[in-house]
């Protein structure tokens, strides 16, 4: 990657299916090579993929959580809605499982200051959608962070 950039690579390139290799290292689980790619120039903010995601929710979403501790440092944005109307802390709830992995990060989320009254296209807050699953610790990590 380094030689790549030396020679004039962009690290902010989108391949054809709208993908930047934040994303792409972020849904490998691969927090070194996010971290290379940002220290190469990526845009940890970046708009990608068909869904107008970013990185953070693509990691949030399958419990990535030591890569969206890395990308919440980086800046990446906490609150961005892709096109199916949820955000990073909406997808670790609703295409999570409930699991050790996905409440770490639910839990860097919230520390962050991940906004807690954004509902889905329903209006379904997290926290509503962390009941619906049954998610016990999901639950009571929103609550006691002020969710409703």
């Amino acid at each position: 990657m380094r030689r790549l950039v030396r020679a004039g690579a962009d690290p902010r390139a989108l391949e054809g299916d709208r993908y930047d290799i934040v994303t792409i290292a972020s849904v490998r689980d691969d927090a070194d090579t996010l971290r290379l790619a940002l220290e190469l120039g990526a845009d940890p903010r970046a708009i990608t993929s068909r869904y107008d995601g970013t990185a953070l929710i693509a990691a949030a979403h399958l419990g990535h959580d030591e890569v969206v501790r890395a990308l919440i440092a980086a800046g990446a944005p906490l609150d961005h809605v892709n096109n199916l109307g949820w955000t990073a802390l909406i997808e670790a709830i609703v295409l999570g499982d409930g699991g050790t992995r996905h409440v770490a990060c639910l839990e860097a989320l919230i520390a962050a200051g991940a906004r807690l009254d954004l509902g889905d296209r329903s209006g379904a807050t997290p926290l509503a959608l962390a009941r619906a699953r049954g998610y016990v610790t999901m639950v009571d990590l929103l609550e006691r962070a002020g969710g409703r």
